[in-house]
C-alpha cells in the first residue's frame, strides 16, 4: 500500500467515525476546533491534513493516531 492509499484510508476512517457518530462537519468543528471548510477539503481531497489536524479530528471521536508495525511486505515504502 502507497503512501497516498494510507493517508486515503485514515481520511476515510474518519469520516466513518464522523458519520458513525452522527456528527455533521459543523458539529465537529465545535468539537475539534478544526473549521468546517478544512474538514470538508480534507474529506474530499482537496487538501492533504497537517497530523495536528488528524489528530484533533480524531480526539472528539474518541480515538488517537498510534504507531504500528508494518506488514513485512510495507517495509519497503
Amino acid at each position: 500500500m502507497t503512501v497516498e492509499e494510507k493517508r486515503e484510508e485514515l481520511v476515510a476512517e474518519v469520516v466513518r467515525l464522523r458519520q458513525e457518530q452522527g456528527l455533521t462537519q459543523k458539529q465537529l468543528e465545535q468539537l475539534s476546533g478544526v473549521k468546517q471548510p478544512i474538514i470538508a477539503r480534507m474529506e474530499t481531497g482537496e487538501n492533504i491534513p497537517q497530523l495536528s489536524t488528524v489528530i484533533k479530528l480524531l480526539v472528539p471521536l474518541g480515538k488517537t493516531l498510534a504507531v504500528v508495525p508494518l506488514e513485512s511486505e510495507q517495509k519497503n515504502l
